[in-house]
């Protein structure tokens, strides 16, 4: 049987993290980023441990994403953004690249950084995902980079193994 690596939230409690927020949209993306600031607080992480960033758009989160990384002040970061589709073309470049990006700083920096943008057709669409009908992705975000840092964790702890 392979051996598995065993991981909790509690394991990633004492990590920093950074949140990387858009401003455009920002009824949304406020209710993103209390529900990711929430989720952490109350898997134990101490406000000293989370540091918030705001840019203008979508667009920006990678960019500062990178510089956050560079700076080693934290251990994941979370994009959070929101762009809902319009009837030009717009929607796809925007989206594409902050997905792109974001998943570029965490290949090339080794920080994790967990894509929190939502990309919606509609507006009502991304109501429901901050925080109403379908939950707060901004919280669920947060979650998932807690579980990424304690995986990265037991995974460091074979090295001593």
């Amino acid at each position: 049987m392979p051996r598995t690596l065993e991981t909790a939230l509690s394991d990633a409690a004492s990590a920093r993290y950074g949140l990387v927020v858009a401003r455009f949209n920002d009824f949304i993306t406020d209710r993103l980023r209390d529900g990711a600031v929430a989720a952490l607080r109350n898997h134990g992480v101490p406000d000293d441990h989370i540091v918030v960033v705001h840019v203008p758009g979508a667009w920006e989160v990678p960019v500062a994403a990178r510089a956050l990384a560079a700076t080693g002040a934290v251990d994941a970061i979370i994009g959070v953004g929101c762009v809902i589709r319009g009837s030009t073309a717009h929607f796809d470049y925007v989206a594409g690249e902050a997905a792109r990006g974001l998943s570029q700083v965490g290949a090339s920096t080794g920080v994790p950084c967990i894509f929190g943008v939502l990309t919606t057709e509609t507006i009502e669409q991304a109501i429901e995902r901050a925080g109403t009908k379908l939950g707060n992705k901004g919280a669920e975000a947060a979650v998932c980079a807690m579980e990424t840092i304690a995986a990265l964790r037991a995974i460091s702890a074979l090295k001593g193994a």
